[in-house]
């Protein structure tokens, strides 16, 4: 067994059995305070005139049914671009709320577009270590990032063959019962079968859910789901590593402080995984999928990609 040079042996444990592990103060104080001023930032320069929302009306949401995927959100791949709360302008097209409070997400290329990001996922010696540690991936890449807002009052991964995704959310503020911290269901990933995956549709139809088990099948599996959830606060520069199978969630914000939070999607690259043509977002010829580790490496596969 190689020497691990950043995690434990009961944290790599803790990952396989529950699928989720919390690494308190990853990002120091200062990393912390400079993201979330530059996040703050961004939202400062964003134009919200350049809007589809503004400009055309044009709703888009990851809802169940109500999920428009337009050129705006199917093309966010490789740009960093605004999303708006679906209440956020009125039927004129004008925003009912400053334009600060009214965007839940600034996506999906920000590690690769923007230095400050780009400096913690893909020039981070300590998430290489990190990654080298879990043996999850043998070479992977990391496939989106977003900064996910969490604005007061206001309440897709990637699928490969096998499935790898992992996720990584860094806090930047605190994270509470109240504005909207992380719960989870642990072991979920073992106990509860994928039932929908969020797609891109054929023939420029935008994005939808694809159904992996019958209706009558995936009911069934609902009602069988107990709500044992764990609620795990957080404090700024923790990141929680998140299966890309469990059941996890978050409420809606209750308090009068914002939860921003950082994360990003780390997935198996070829030959050791095929990236679906069906996931909403695609490699561009302008931007591929970068590596995060220089060489491939080994994986346990005693680990269960297929969780």
């Amino acid at each position: 067994m190689s020497t691990l040079r950043y995690l434990t042996q009961d944290q790599v444990d803790q990952v396989r059995s529950i699928a989720y592990l919390i690494i308190p103060g990853f990002l120091s104080a200062q990393e912390t305070e400079e993201l979330l001023s530059h996040s703050k930032q961004l939202l400062d320069d964003f134009d919200v005139n350049d809007h589809p929302l503004v400009r055309f009306h044009t709703k888009f949401t990851t809802g169940e049914d109500n999920h428009v995927g337009d050129d705006y959100f199917l093309t966010s791949g490789d740009k960093i671009r605004y999303f708006l709360e679906e209440d956020a302008v009125d039927k004129h097209g004008k925003l009912i709320r400053e334009k600060q409070k009214s965007v839940n997400k600034i996506g999906h290329a920000l590690h690769e577009l923007d230095p400050a990001f780009r400096k913690v996922t893909l020039e981070n010696e300590s998430l290489r270590a990190l990654v080298r540690d879990l043996k999850f991936h043998r070479d992977p890449v990391a496939l989106q990032s977003m900064v996910i807002t969490k604005q007061t009052q206001i309440g897709g991964e990637g699928y490969t063959n096998p499935p790898s995704a992992l996720g990584f959310w860094i806090a930047l503020e605190q994270c509470t019962q109240y504005n909207g911290a992380l719960s989870f269901l642990p072991g979920s990933h073992l106990t509860v079968p994928l039932t929908k995956r969020f797609i891109r549709l054929p023939e420029g139809k935008g994005t939808g859910f694809e159904l992996l088990v019958t209706p009558d099948e995936e009911q069934k599996i609902k009602d069988g789901i107990k709500d044992d959830y764990v609620l795990e606060p957080c404090k700024p520069g923790d990141l929680v590593l998140i299966h890309g199978s469990v059941l996890h969630k978050s409420e809606r914000n209750t308090s009068a402080n914002t939860r921003f939070a950082y994360t990003f999607h780390m997935i198996e690259s070829p030959p050791f995984a095929v990236y679906d043509e069906k996931n909403w977002l695609q490699p561009t010829q302008a931007m591929s999928f970068s590596h995060i580790l220089e060489e491939a490496a080994y994986v346990d596969n005693s680990y269960g990609l297929q969780g």
